[in-house]
């Protein structure tokens, strides 16, 4: 049994039940609807499609930062059970929970002198912070020690590549993602942009193709170009979205396609609600492991 615990927060996109079963402990961040303050607790407590039709009906969530304390009253009873603690961070690029994630971890070195903590900033966002998150969790379970498997994240983090598409850009724009040019554009000419995580943990703009199914497609071709081993590449691939199933559903259909060696089938997550407080519905996005670094 190894003698640390692997830790993250509610960004990283995936069922909460999912991580349970990876004995992943996580925090919750927080979204703000008409002044009322909301767990993003991975759709527990309400369904993606009850979020987004709050935001379809008018409403403007609003995100704040987790604190280091919530990040301590996760990170204590670890500590006082014996554990080190291995943290993995939503990307530094997009939130300021990576100083809180630092700070708490200072506070808990205070305390708990002979535990190890350590913080890693993933420098990834949604399900490819989640898909970092797991593979942590695998190399765990085959007996990775603590100090190897953090230099091993700091190594392979950015070989996780996202790519996203969206028709609804005015979310993006609302909560500084993307430029009032590009949200513009996208709106009065039917542009779907397509856009990635880079090599800061911040979205950028990559191309803008002329609908929603070219998007998909030029998503599609950026993971044959970049994918280990191209079209024989055998990692995992995930698929995020709000509330646009049927394009995912298209995305995944094309994914397996070309890439008939994936480890198992394309699996899609909904975009939790902190992520999708600022992309609103209308997004999809795709994860994979890649040949090379982010370097943009």
């Amino acid at each position: 049994m190894a003698d640390y615990k692997i830790t993250c927060c509610s960004t990283a996109d995936i069922p909460a039940e999912r991580l349970k079963s990876l004995d992943i402990e996580y925090a919750n961040y927080h979204y703000i609807i008409d002044g009322v303050n909301y767990y993003d607790d991975l759709y527990v407590s309400e369904t993606p499609e009850e979020f987004y039709a709050k935001i379809d009906a008018g409403a403007l969530p609003t995100t704040t930062p987790i604190s280091p304390r919530e990040l301590c009253d996760l990170f204590e009873p670890i500590l006082q059970k014996g554990y080190d603690i291995l943290h993995i961070e939503f990307s530094s690029g997009l939130s300021e929970g990576w100083k809180s994630a630092q700070e708490a971890r200072e506070l808990m070195m205070e305390k708990y002198p002979e535990r190890k903590i350590y913080v890693v900033d993933s420098l990834a966002a949604s399900s490819g912070y989640g898909m970092l998150v797991e593979m942590a969790a695998d190399y765990r379970k085959r007996g990775m020690p603590i100090d190897e498997l953090r230099h091993w994240l700091d190594e392979n983090k950015m070989y996780i590549r996202h790519w996203f598409c969206s028709q609804n850009l005015m979310h993006f724009k609302r909560g500084g993602r993307i430029s009032v040019a590009t949200a513009l554009l996208g709106t009065i000419f039917k542009v779907c942009p397509v856009m990635e995580v880079n090599d800061e943990g911040r979205l950028v703009l990559q191309s803008k193709p002329l609908g929603k199914k070219k998007a998909l497609k030029t998503i599609c071709s950026y993971m044959r170009a970049e994918a280990i081993d191209g079209t024989r590449y055998n990692e995992k691939c995930y698929i995020c979205h709000s509330m646009m199933e049927e394009d995912a559903l298209f995305l995944k259909k094309m994914v397996e396609n070309e890439f008939p060696k994936l480890r198992g089938k394309v699996e899609i997550f909904p975009i939790g609600t902190v992520i999708g407080s600022h992309s609103g519905p209308g997004t999809v996005a795709l994860f994979f492991v890649s040949k090379d670094k982010r370097v943009r």
